[in-house]
């Protein structure tokens, strides 16, 4: 009989955020759900410790990192701007917890996928800069959270994105262009050293990234994919080409002997 093998754990940062009187460390049902579904892999959420060492040491046990949204931003001191209210809110909590890892999970050639904040947080741990409010600059969409009730419509089709011919994007969509939703209002300024950027909207905000000399899967978007993904033809192929990658580097883990040279990303 054959054993199934265990599905890959993948990690996700929470964000800390105040509730009433006390400190809470949340996270949105919609990233564990399209990592456990999606990617059929094992969510663990881990908190935003801020200054605790021992929050690296989780990278020895994963598979895998999923940089989720917030509502709050990546604080301007991070890539060397003022601190304004118009890049409010923050939450340094979270920016001392994951910019670290980010370069602790690169390092150990860990799959990593970044979503709308954590497509932001990529950018910085990498040396890169923001754009606090992307739509108040010349010849730019609005590409806020559109003010509707109905998450269908918020979380809907708002523009597209174009992808680089020949790039991991364009190899996992199989196509050049698709239509993506668009619910943030930061965005990345001055990309990182590091950073490939494949994707872009008409407006020329860029929209998809990949860490150009990553030894895995390390790929970052700024929509929101995991939103119903296994309802979208792109965000259900995204999270299953990473689930796969999360898969390689768990039978890696589990069988050192076993390690290879494994292309993480569709050339």
């Amino acid at each position: 009989m054959t054993e199934t093998a265990p599905r890959p754990l993948i990690g996700l940062p929470a964000c800390s955020k105040q509730i009433g009187d006390q400190i809470h460390h949340t996270i949105g049902d919609k990233y564990v759900r399209a990592v456990a579904e999606a990617s059929e892999a094992v969510p663990l959420v881990f908190p935003a410790l801020a200054g605790r060492s021992e929050t690296a040491s989780i990278l020895d046990g994963l598979d895998g990192i999923v940089l989720t949204g917030s509502p709050s931003n990546v604080h301007p001191s991070r890539y060397g701007r003022a601190p304004s209210p118009e890049a409010e809110p923050y939450d340094e909590a979270r920016d001392a917890t994951t910019l670290p890892l980010i370069r602790a999970a690169l390092a150990q050639g860990l799959p990593l996928l970044a979503i709308c904040r954590g497509f932001q947080e990529l950018n910085v741990a990498l040396g890169g800069t923001l754009h606090a409010r992307v739509h108040e600059l010349p010849g730019r969409m609005d590409h806020r959270r559109p003010q509707h009730e109905d998450l269908d419509v918020q979380y809907g089709p708002r523009h597209s994105v174009r992808f680089l011919t020949g790039g991991a994007f364009e190899a996992i969509a199989g196509s050049a262009e698709i239509e993506i939703n668009s619910l943030h209002w930061q965005a990345i300024d001055r990309p990182a050293e590091g950073l490939a950027v494949e994707g872009s909207a008409p407006d020329g905000t860029i929209e998809a990234v990949r860490v150009a000399d990553a030894r895995a899967f390390a790929l970052g978007v700024q929509w929101h994919p995991e939103y119903k993904a296994l309802e979208n033809d792109f965000s259900t192929k995204l999270f299953k080409a990473f689930g796969a990658a999360a898969r390689r580097r768990a039978a890696t883990r589990r069988q050192p002997a076993a390690t290879a040279g494994l292309a993480e990303i569709p050339a």
